[in-house]
């Protein structure tokens, strides 16, 4: 790399800072090494038409799992490389970007920051786009204010769908910068309707949780506030904001060496192509991306990345399907057991209106686990967190004040006396009889308390218009995912198959380790019942 040594003390201390910030994120040798490959041989400035190029992603054919795309979504996607480089990378008199420059354009948005900050630019780079695209924007910015300062306005259904999406794009962008060039699959987006829904109702657009099952987001004709939107980030998805700082990172990455063409083995497809997938299983990309935006590190890596074919679905019972893996408490244990690395579990179920009792309706609930499961009469478990999945997205972290995650007690295979019998199934937080969530043996029927019985998890309603008393509902359909990678599967392989060594040599029987018959006190005891008045000397 060329670099010019700073002018003045001022801008000499001005580039320690900003390399210092950059250091922090653990990217600066990454920057280092790609800022020379995007500036001209022999040149220690950056043309911003370079960066531009290099910010810049050539999205394929796109297709909606559900909301038609809009035609400017087109329009947004190419103009966003060039759109970022211009808000955040400042230039110079020469209209080019000094090694300084390339520092402080990645700190504005990859630096550590409030995420409050996070989103204000996130609505600034949305905003710009839409201005490129003529596209509909209801976000409003005072022309004087710095850029760190509230936003005004608000954003309808519309509006907001596409934020999403493009914060699920600039997500992605590894995957889909991979996608071969003219291939016949398009990019599928997501169904976020969840999202969306959950975005109204907590900001208040929405009021009551009777018309959730009945509402129909597209068709609200009223706005979410930026500022309201921006506390439901902060407290629902707080990893919304960071969808910009991968994308910067990635982008910036691919130039760390030396320009290669992409070879063949190189290029993925979209294995989520075709728009009939996102039905086939309860944990869809869209559901898998909104629980990765509330978590952390290597669990939000695997859940945003989430592919059918590549993930272990470890349990998954289906009502008119029982077949797949089994019906009840027993199967499920049999298909989970030794697997010792995170899980996820979702559960869907329907219940009756109790106004209609004719408009049975459907739900799904989500749970995440950082350990797998035991077989215990007791509650167990360090992490995890409560979801409501469908029709709704809300997330229910730990209080802090109580550690009853998980609970599993199978039916004991010898049978004894009991006089407290503890209850034989699945179940997560509350306590033993007052569970905040409980599964039956059988996995027929599943049972929600209302939160005010249950310390471990946070406060709030698992399913719309809940209410205080217990909403007992039949299960329809059961999934457990695990996300412990190849080598978790393969320690759980290992677990079985000693397991069912275990098994055949318990039942293998040598007659050559029976005593004699004579000598057995299998034969005294006999005796003693056929006749207990026999009189027995002990033999010395």
């Amino acid at each position: 790399m060329i670099y010019v040594r700073p002018t003045s003390l001022l801008a000499h201390r001005r580039q320690e800072e900003e390399e210092a910030s950059a250091a922090s994120t653990g990217f600066l040798p990454v920057l280092r090494s790609s800022f020379p490959n995007l500036a001209p041989p022999g040149s220690s400035t950056l043309p911003l038409s370079s960066l531009q190029a290099a910010l810049s992603l050539d999205a394929p054919t796109l297709t909606s799992e559900s909301t038609p795309v809009p035609d400017h979504f087109h329009l947004i996607l190419a103009s966003l490389g060039k759109t970022l480089a211009s808000l955040i990378f400042p230039k110079g008199d020469d209209g080019e970007i000094d090694w300084i420059g390339f520092l402080i354009g990645y700190n504005r948005c990859c630096a550590r920051m409030p995420v409050s900050q996070s989103v204000n630019l996130l609505y600034r780079l949305y905003a710009a786009l839409c201005r490129e695209a003529s596209a509909p924007c209801g976000l409003e910015f005072d022309p004087d204010s710095d850029e760190n300062d509230k936003v005004g306005g608000s954003l309808l259904p519309g509006e907001l769908l596409v934020l999403l999406w493009i914060c699920w794009v600039m997500g992605h962008s590894s995957r889909i910068a991979k996608m071969p060039k003219g291939g016949k699959d398009p990019l599928v987006l997501p169904d976020v309707s969840h999202l969306l829904l959950s975005t109204f109702v907590s900001c208040g657009v929405v009021t009551e949780d009777e018309s959730i099952w009945r509402c129909d987001v597209a068709g609200i004709d009223k706005g979410v506030s930026a500022q309201k939107l921006q506390t439901w980030v902060l407290t629902m998805v707080p990893g919304l904001s960071n969808c910009l700082v991968r994308y910067v990172q990635e982008r910036i990455r691919d130039f760390s060496t030396s320009a290669e063409s992409v070879s063949s083995s190189d290029l993925v497809s979209d294995d989520n192509s075709n728009g009939d997938v996102h039905d086939a299983y309860l944990l869809t990309r869209g559901r898998a991306w909104a629980v990765s935006l509330t978590q952390r590190e290597k669990l939000s890596e695997e859940l945003s990345s989430f592919q059918v074919n590549s993930w272990d679905l470890l349990y998954r019972q289906i009502l008119s399907l029982s077949s797949i893996h089994g019906k009840g408490l027993s199967r499920f244990w049999s298909n989970v057991e030794g697997y010792n690395s995170s899980l996820f579990v979702l559960v869907s179920a329907s219940s009756e209106d109790s106004t209609e009792h004719n408009n049975p309706r459907r739900w799904i609930i989500g749970i995440s686990t950082a350990q797998g499961f035991e077989n215990k009469d007791s509650f167990f478990g360090s992490s995890g967190n409560l979801y409501a999945i469908n029709p709704i997205f809300r997330v229910f972290p730990p209080s802090g004040k109580e550690k009853n995650f998980l609970y599993c007690h199978l039916r004991p295979t010898i049978r004894v006396y009991e006089p407290n019998p503890k209850p034989v199934g699945l179940a997560f937080g509350g306590s033993i009889g007052n569970e905040r969530i409980f599964i039956d043996e059988d996995f027929a029927q599943v049972t929600v308390r209302h939160h005010a019985i249950d310390k471990t998890y946070q406060h709030g309603s698992l399913i719309p218009n809940q209410g205080f008393l217990p909403v007992e509902a039949s299960v329809l359909e059961v999934e457990v995912w695990g996300f412990g990678g190849k080598a978790a599967k393969e320690k759980q392989d290992a677990f079985k198959n000693r397991e069912n060594l275990f098994s055949e040599q318990r039942r293998k029987i040598d007659l050559k380790t029976f005593a004699n018959w004579e000598d057995s006190p299998e034969k005294m005891m006999m005796e003693m019942v056929s006749d207990p008045n026999k009189v027995r000397r002990e033999d010395r």
